[in-house]
Parts: structure tokens; sequence; C-alpha cells
């Protein structure tokens, strides 16, 4: 009876890793313990302020196909001169060396694409309850936090708040 459950608790968690998977932005090498995504080409500092990583997809084969992906766009030049041929290649390399950088600009793809919450305005910050600290308009995470409120920037110094990197908005 133990055996046989187990055995079931062992599926379940690969299932479950396989629906995570699954559900992953494409691209994505792991998932932040707060929701978020991330692009990263190691596992080292990739959930940096978003509670560390919950789950990481990568695995070492990435690696490899992006210096593969890398040594291929350097020859591309080289190949293209010589053949008509080789310019559908350098193409279709060029994409897979832009993609493989380690730091993009949609690291964290959640909030890219995350709606800003209604509200909002000018002379107004938003304050992430959770953290205590205030967002600028314009800025990544204005509005897209899972809990916060919209506010004066003197009222959220007044209750406590700080500036996100310290770097007030006014």
């Amino acid at each position: 009876m133990k055996t046989a459950l187990r055995l079931m608790a062992f599926a379940t968690g690969l299932l479950a890793v396989q629906v995570a998977m699954a559900q992953a932005p494409a691209g994505a090498t792991g998932q932040c313990k707060d929701g978020t995504y991330t692009t990263s080409a190691s596992k080292s500092g990739a959930c940096h302020g978003h509670q560390g990583v919950k789950e990481w997809f990568a695995t070492s084969a990435p690696a490899a196909a992006a210096s593969t992906a890398k040594s291929t766009a350097a020859a591309a030049p080289a190949a293209a001169a010589s053949t008509a041929k080789a310019a559908p290649a350098a193409a279709a390399a060029a994409p897979a060396a832009a993609a493989s950088t380690t730091k993009s600009a949609a690291s964290h793809a959640s909030t890219a694409t995350m709606a800003q919450a209604p509200g909002g305005g000018p002379g107004m910050v938003w304050v992430n309850t959770a953290t205590n600290v205030y967002h600028c308009p314009g800025t990544q995470y204005y509005g897209k936090t899972k809990a916060g409120s919209y506010m004066s920037e003197a009222d959220a110094k007044a209750k406590g708040a700080h500036a996100d990197h310290n770097k007030p908005c006014s």
C-alpha cells in the first residue's frame, strides 16, 4: 500500500512539472516563487527580487545550443559570401543568437504582459503593500504587483514606504 501511494505521489509530481513547463512562455528558463518567469541563462541570480527560483526548466543543453548558435551566427557571413544558399541559414541563426543573450529586455515575462491596475495618473505612485515599496509611473512594476494601491508620493512616504531602488519620483 505504501509503495502504491509513493508511486502515485511521484507520478503526480511528474505530471505537475510537465503542466508547469507546458504553460511557461516561450524561451522561459525558469519560474520564480512569485509566479513570474525568467529567461536568464544561469540559475544564479535569475529571480533576484522575486523571492528566488521556484522551478528551473533549463538544463545544460540550452547553454550548448546557445554557444552553437553563436558560432553558427559568426560563421554565417563567411558562408553567405561563398554560396547564396547560406542566406536562409544566416537569417535563422540571427534570431537564435539574439535569443541567447544572458540579459534580455523581457527577463520576467509576466510583468511585461501583465495589465496595469486601473487607476493611477499624474502625481500618483503604486505602493506594493506586501513590500512597502512604491513604484513611479513608467517603471516596470507600476500598477503590476499582486497587492498594492495608488496614492501620492507624499502619502506613500507618510505611511513608511520607500522608493524602488531608493530613487524617488520627484
